[in-house]
């Protein structure tokens, strides 16, 4: 029998063109939701789902969110959270300036504009060097010769680990199509949950593409999580990063994060569309 479950809403998050942006069902009352329905909800729509309920502890936190893609459920998942807080803004339910929400990974902040924007905050990040580079390079099919000079593969993180590869040219990047396979067997050997190899395109924006370690599909249109990730792995500009995802795709997509100016951290932003 088919499992049942409330009809989530569907929102497209970090679009930057047609067809842009990170799919994205949101439920925003999964209360008597179990796990194994949630993720059977993600399974249907193929993309990574949030999940909207109560706090646990009603002093700290307004809800609580969780998240899961097509295989299992995930500690924290950026278009998502920000999916789910401009929802509830839109639908008069975090009336606030602020929304507090508890995730696995820890308690996460949504600031709310008055121009509608909504941004998601992420403790500071934390980057080691992958020892085994070699291995992630020829995953992708790429040799030391390709990535930019001076560079080293990182694993970086604000809340789930991401491998931080990068490509010295821009095509060569769009060109990258990895086994899946191989991208699961590597990510468990260095202790990640997904590939983002980078290259720095013009005016400071940077490109990207997330292969994930086993999500249930082979690529990521947009992945506020890695971007988070890839800011620190860069040094944490005062400037703030642009990312572009998803282009290789035909999903182009746009990650904003800066330093958070009241807290250690950072923000991350973008556009949110009812699909």
């Amino acid at each position: 029998m088919k499992p049942t479950h409330p009809t989530p809403v569907l929102l497209s998050v970090f679009p930057a063109g047609p067809g842009g942006g990170n799919p994205c069902p949101v439920v925003l009352d999964a209360r008597g939701m179990e796990a194994e329905a949630m993720r059977a909800l993600a399974a249907e729509h193929g993309h990574e789902s949030g999940f909207v309920l109560p706090p646990e502890n009603p002093a700290t936190a307004d809800f609580r969110f969780r998240f899961f893609v097509p295989g299992h459920e995930m500690e924290m998942c950026g278009h998502a959270t920000l999916g789910a807080a401009w929802l509830l803004r839109q639908r008069g339910l975090a009336p606030k300036p602020e929304l507090r929400i508890e995730t696995l990974s820890g308690p996460v902040r949504a600031l709310f504009a008055a121009d509608g924007g909504v941004e998601i905050t992420q403790p500071p990040g934390r980057v080691e060097e992958v020892v085994e580079a070699a291995a992630v390079l020829a995953v992708l099919g790429l040799t030391a010769g390709d990535l930019r000079p001076g560079s080293r593969v990182l694993n970086a993180a604000t809340s789930r680990v991401k491998t931080l590869v990068p490509v010295a040219d821009l095509a060569r990047l769009h060109a990258l199509v990895p086994d899946p396979v191989r991208i699961r067997a590597v990510c468990d050997a260095i202790g990640s949950t997904g590939l983002y190899p980078w290259a720095q395109g013009a005016d400071g924006v940077v490109h990207a593409r997330q292969f994930p370690r086993a999500s249930g599909y082979p690529e990521d249109a947009a992945t506020g999580i890695a971007a988070a990730a890839l800011f620190y792995g860069v040094g944490a500009p005062a400037e703030g990063l642009i990312v572009r995802q998803g282009e290789a795709m035909g999903s182009p997509s746009e990650i904003h994060v800066r330093p958070d100016p009241e807290n250690p951290g950072c923000r991350l932003s973008g556009r949110v569309e009812l699909i």
